[in-house]
C-alpha cells in the first residue's frame, strides 16, 4: 500500500508500516517498563548560533522531520530532515513552525507561530498553504502541537509561548478542532497553555496536557470531544506526546529531562531519561520501533519493542 492509502483508512498510528515501506502494520509488541535512557543522535547538531529548541518530530516514509527554532525575535524556525543514513538536511528554510504531523497525502501539517495559523507544507516543493488561520475573526496565539484523526479532523493546541512572533491572538489559550469542512471550534479554553495533544489508537479519546500539570482525556462521541477528565496530575512542565499501539502515552516533561509512559488509565509504566531538556516524541525507524525525542539542541533515540504514532 502507499502511505496515503493507509493514512486515510487507518489513521496515523497504523501509518507507520507504510511510512517505513512495509506492506502491513507491524505487530504491537510489549510496552517499555522501568528506567530507560535514550542516546543522542550524534549527526544532529545545532544549526544556529542562538539558543533554541528542536520540536515537532514526525516520521514520514524513511526519515524524521523536525522543527528547529530559536529564541531570537520572531522565533525563526526551519524544518530539517534526519534520513535513515544519518544525513541531516534542511527541507523548509523559513517555516515558522513548532509541532509537525503528517496528513493523508504524506505532506507536513505544521503548527506555525510565524503565521499564527495551522499550515500545510507540501513535501515535494515546500509550498505552504493555510489550513486554519483564525477563530471568530482573530488569529491564534502560537499553534504548538497537532493530532490528526483518521477522517482528517485536526486537533491542535494554542498556548502563548511564541505569541510575540506576530501581532494579534486569542483571549484564551485553547485546544481547537478543525473539521473536515474547515470549520474551527474551541474544544477547551479553560486550561493554561495547553501543549501536547494526541489521539487514542481507536480515535475515540483526545489527550491534552497543559501548564496546569494535568493530562486530561476527552471522550470523542460522533466526532466531537466531550467533557474531559484528568488521568495524570503533577506533571513537570509537560510538553509533546506520542501514543503507542496499546494506547499508552509517552509524555515529555521539559525541565525534568524525561519522558514518562502512562497507560490509558494513567498508570505510570516507564521513564525514559535524556541528558537535556526534552520537548516531544515520535515513533519511527525502519520497523517503527525506534522512539525519537527532540529537545534543547539534541535529538535522542531509543529502541523499543513496541510501535506507535509517527508524531
Amino acid at each position: 500500500m502507499q502511505l496515503r492509502t493507509v493514512l486515510a483508512l487507518s489513521g496515523p498510528l497504523l501509518a507507520l508500516a507504510c511510512a517505513a515501506g512495509a506492506h502491513a502494520a507491524p505487530a504491537c509488541g510489549p510496552a517499555p517498563s522501568g528506567e530507560l535512557r535514550a542516546e543522542r543522535v550524534a549527526a544532529v547538531r545545532p544549526s544556529r548560533s542562538e539558543a533554541g529548541l528542536y520540536e515537532g518530530p514526525v516520521w514520514i516514509r524513511d526519515a524524521l522531520y523536525f522543527s528547529d527554532f530559536s529564541f531570537a525575535p520572531g522565533f525563526p524556525s526551519r524544518i530539517r530532515k534526519l534520513a535513515l543514513d544519518g544525513t541531516v538536511s534542511t527541507v523548509v528554510e523559513d517555516s515558522g513552525s513548532n509541532g509537525l504531523a503528517v496528513d493523508a497525502h504524506g505532506d507536513i501539517v505544521a503548527a506555525t507561530h510565524k503565521y499564527k495559523a495551522l499550515s500545510r507544507y507540501a513535501l515535494a516543493d515546500g509550498k505552504r498553504t493555510t489550513i486554519a488561520g483564525n477563530y471568530k475573526g482573530q488569529v491564534f496565539d502560537s499553534p504548538n502541537d497537532i493530532a490528526i484523526a483518521r477522517d482528517g479532523t485536526i486537533y491542535f493546541t494554542d498556548p502563548d509561548f511564541q505569541k510575540a512572533a506576530a501581532p494579534g491572538g486569542q483571549p484564551v489559550t485553547g485546544v481547537y478542532r478543525v473539521g473536515t469542512d474547515g470549520k474551527v471550534t474551541l474544544v477547551d479554553g479553560s486550561r493554561p497553555n495547553p501543549n501536547g495533544v494526541s489521539l487514542s489508537p481507536a480515535g475515540d479519546v483526545l489527550y491534552v496536557n497543559a501548564g496546569d500539570g494535568f493530562l486530561r482525556a476527552y471522550p470523542i462521541v460522533n466526532g466531537v470531544p466531550g467533557q474531559g477528565r484528568d488521568i495524570v496530575k503533577g506533571l513537570d512542565v509537560p510538553d509533546g506526546m506520542a501514543v503507542d499501539c496499546h494506547g499508552n502515552l509517552y509524555v515529555s516533561e521539559h525541565p525534568a529531562r524525561r519522558v514518562r509512559v502512562f497507560s490509558p488509565e494513567g498508570k505510570e509504566l516507564a521513564t525514559i531519561r535524556t541528558d537535556a531538556n526534552v520537548t516531544n516524541a515520535a515513533f519511527g525507524g525502519a520497523d517503527g520501533k525506534t522512539l525519537f525525542l527532540t529537545g534543547a539542541g539534541a535529538i535522542w533515540r531509543i529502541r523499543l519493542d513496541v510501535t506507535g504514532s509517527p508524531y
